[in-house]
């Protein structure tokens, strides 16, 4: 996958041996890039990301740096989010929720990344 380098695939294979073998949720959450909703009765938080495994969080934020500048698809999401006014690190977070999506899915199924090809 385009963003993903030799550090941070290194740092996924050796911090997360259970990517594959769990669910998305558990996978976002076990890095901490799931939000968390801070809700009780009335009262109305704001969702936070909290917990996880913080090195491969910290590599998987460079990775989605240099991800937005030649990856298509994480590009357009980033741009759509900002766009819609989100904050550009919660658009930073939020694909990097998408990427450990889409790789807990890839070694799930054993597929290798194929860039999405422009339809006309």
């Amino acid at each position: 996958m385009k963003g993903i380098g030799k550090i941070a695939s290194a740092s996924i294979i050796s911090n997360l041996p259970e990517l594959g073998y769990m669910t998305n949720k558990q996978a976002s959450a076990l890095v901490g890039v799931a939000p968390m909703n801070r809700e009780s009765g009335r009262y109305k938080g704001r969702r936070k990301i909290q917990g996880g495994r913080h090195q491969v969080r910290t590599v998987l934020y460079m990775a989605m740096m240099s991800a937005i500048q030649s990856n298509p698809v994480f590009k357009g999401t980033y741009q759509r989010l900002v766009a819609a006014g989100k904050p550009k690190k919660v658009a930073i977070i939020a694909c990097i929720r998408k990427m450990v999506v889409i790789l807990n899915s890839m070694l799930k199924d054993g597929v290798m990344w194929e860039a999405p090809k422009a339809t006309n």
